[in-house]
């Protein structure tokens, strides 16, 4: 449906840290890494579609990632709680919005609620 978001955020070099490890365990990975114009593209290798960009960020986003299975829903959460993520709801299942829908969620260093979400058994 989108060919990519883009979030400003604070601090690139700890925002990059927080996305580089809890996207890791979903499949995504950093792509053209700009460090001196602190920018990088996150997604499967060759397709980056979420983009951060060091500024003032003009409003919140909720950004939700596919996940290919429930322990990599878990890991994501982990790992981005070890970055400087925040708790915004542990794995388990969101029966409100579908009987397989199974989700983590986490605010990132600016805020914004992302979300890892798989609909596997």
């Amino acid at each position: 449906m989108f060919d990519h978001i883009s979030l400003r955020v604070r601090n690139f070099g700890k925002s990059l840290a927080f996305y580089r490890a809890a996207l890791a365990p979903l499949g995504y990975e950093a792509q053209s890494l700009d460090e001196g114009g602190k920018s990088v593209g996150f997604g499967p290798k060759g397709a980056p579609a979420l983009w951060i960009l060091e500024g003032t960020p003009q409003s919140l986003a909720h950004v939700a990632f596919k996940s290919p299975s429930r322990s990599s829903v878990s890991e994501f959460y982990e790992a981005g709680l070890k970055k400087g993520g925040k708790d915004n709801g542990k794995p388990g299942p969101r029966p409100d919005y579908g009987s397989d829908y199974y989700a983590a969620y986490l605010f990132d260093p600016d805020g914004n609620n992302v979300e890892a979400v798989t609909y596997a058994r």
